[in-house]
């Protein structure tokens, strides 16, 4: 055991707020990432505000130790698993909307604050807040802006980065610092709130988060296609966004999920398609009426088997939340890798049907969803469980899919981090030049080496 650091914990902050015993540490181990690797912390700390982070983070530097910030342990890429001998910083107990700002459209949050929970104390106020990731129920903001999330409304709404103002950061020298402003425009000096959003707590420890807001829009109009190909479907999402339309989602689900989500739930919603289409629009009035018939207009043109709008908000939010369950449904089957790639609208019919093709060559179950209004792409490669000759037939299968995005002209990662399991992408996707560029970064934020070492960016 570290005892060093477990000592300067417990003598500056109270007992509450260290957990030492391993037993009462083991959910705080990994995130989702079920092939991710993770080693035993010397301590998980659970801060109840600022000046205690600073704490953490000014006995990790005189002890050498690392620090690994965690959300709610939801992410998909290894970025919050532990290190042999690290403290890991969990945000529970910092869980509160601090403010509402109705005249400047803003609230002040904390890292732990789940995102539907943010949400719906929003909504009592007539207030909205955008980035939407499937997670929702149960990621936190924190672990939103670690990984720059962005989810099913970000096609109109954009990602977590484009409605963060300000953060409150502990840095890694374990001082204090406000990055960012509240208000809406603001060019001083470098974006140093930007480079911190999605830097998945290699740079800085957030303990505040300064949002914007809006009005609560519309309730939404929902469509649905169904498709007997993945091309086919690919094919609608390029006309939607060839044809200038912002749907609020753009949502794919094929029928594998499909199924998962009904053995599970029992929401009969299988269908007798290969890919569903969800498009949702929440334009007021005769525009969001024309919008959802151009959606539909896509759906028939591209092929689409049945094409149908639903006839009231129960039945739209049925086929969202089918969507929105996917994950998990399947993780009820065995072991899921998880890719995050994004391509551009051209090209997301041909890199699903790339997808579902390796996948058949390397003998794995590739279920496909994906936020493909923006070209976020999910391909979810499954194995039984137990199965080590499955699991390394899955992981060549995810090399390939990573490769395939990147010759599309896309990226390896669109919203869940590079983490551990994207290192080797990330080395594939920018050049030396750009990866020394980040590291350099790290060395001149993080000249102690603590925060959360060995993720997110080559070494």
């Amino acid at each position: 055991m570290n005892t060093a650091i477990v000592d300067a914990l417990t003598s500056v902050l109270p007992p509450e707020s260290v957990i030492i015993n391993p037993d009462s540490m083991t959910g705080f181990l990994h995130d989702e990432a079920a092939w991710a690797p993770y080693g035993a912390p010397a301590a998980v700390v659970r801060p109840a505000d600022t000046l205690e982070v600073q704490q953490v983070v000014k006995a990790c530097i005189e002890t050498g130790t690392a620090l690994v910030p965690r959300g709610a342990g939801t992410g998909l890429s290894g970025g919050a698993n532990a290190i042999d001998g690290c403290v890991i910083i969990s945000f529970e107990r910092m869980a509160k909307v601090l403010e509402i700002d109705h005249a400047n459209h803003i609230a002040r949050v904390q890292p732990g604050m789940v995102g539907d929970d943010f949400r719906a104390v929003l909504a009592e106020e007539g207030l909205w807040y955008g980035p939407d990731p499937a997670s929702s129920p149960w990621s936190t903001i924190g672990g939103n802006v670690g990984t720059n999330a962005g989810g099913m409304c970000c096609v109109k709404y954009g990602v977590t980065a484009d409605w963060v103002r300000e953060l409150e950061v502990v840095t890694g020298t374990g001082e204090i610092v406000r990055l960012g402003r509240r208000t809406p425009k603001g060019v001083a000096g470098y974006d140093l709130r930007g480079l911190m959003v999605g830097s998945e707590g290699t740079l800085g420890v957030v303990t505040e988060i300064v949002v914007r807001v809006e009005n609560l829009p519309p309730e939404p109009i929902t469509v649905a296609g169904f498709f007997n190909s993945l091309i086919d479907a690919g094919n609608a999402v390029a006309a939607i966004r060839g044809q200038g339309i912002r749907p609020s989602a753009l949502e794919l689900v094929d029928r594998y999920c499909l199924q998962a989500v009904d053995e599970w739930k029992n929401m009969g919603l299988s269908a007798d398609a290969e890919v569903v289409l969800i498009g949702r629009t929440d334009s007021p009035g005769a525009q969001g009426d024309a919008e959802a018939d151009a959606m539909l207009r896509c759906f028939d043109n591209a092929g689409a088997t049945l094409s149908m709008r639903s006839s009231d908000a129960q039945e739209g939010d049925a086929l969202y939340a089918a969507r929105r369950l996917a994950y998990p449904a399947l993780e009820r089957l065995g072991p899921v890798l998880t890719e995050d790639i994004c391509v551009p609208f051209t090209k997301v019919a041909e890199v699903l049907q790339e997808c579902a093709d390796i996948g058949e060559r390397h003998g794995v179950l590739v279920a496909s969803i994906a936020h493909a209004g923006d070209g976020n792409l999910h391909p979810l490669l499954i194995t039984p469980p137990g199965d080590d000759e499955a699991e390394e037939r899955a992981k060549a299968a995810f090399d390939e899919i990573i490769a395939a995005a990147i010759a599309a002209g896309g990226t390896v990662t669109g919203e869940h981090g590079i983490g551990l399991l994207k290192l080797d992408g990330l080395r594939q996707e920018v050049s030396p030049t750009v990866a020394e560029m980040y590291r350099a970064v790290k060395r001149a934020l993080d000249p102690h080496g603590i925060l959360n070492p060995g993720k997110a960016i080559p070494s």
